[in-house]
């Protein structure tokens, strides 16, 4: 199974977004291993350029992706991520949809 895989799974919300991110204003702590919290997916957008996501070892897969593509996110897996070539994304946190009883 593939730790980067290409979508998110069915019944997740989502719950929060970050502002976009260019080359200038891309947190250090983006661009250096950090994971999400326990049952948080992450949904990375690039709306300009492109973005490489990379997991930490032990673990050695990577991606990149374009404009107009996605990557998901799961959750408590050490990754970060770099421009390719200058551009802009953001990050969507999604968690499981709330039920109602």
């Amino acid at each position: 199974m593939s730790l980067i895989p290409n979508q998110l799974p069915a019944g997740l919300e989502v719950y929060k977004r970050t502002p976009d991110f260019t080359p200038e204003n891309l947190p250090a702590a983006l661009q250096s291993q950090h994971s999400t919290k326990a049952g948080v997916w992450g949904l990375l957008h690039v709306l300009e350029g492109q973005v490489i996501y990379r997991l930490a070892p032990p673990n050695t897969e990577s991606t990149i992706a374009s404009a107009g593509e996605t990557i998901a996110i799961l959750p408590e897996i050490v990754h970060w991520v770099e421009f390719v070539t200058p551009g802009r994304f953001y990050v969507e946190f999604y968690r499981a949809a709330a039920t109602v009883s």
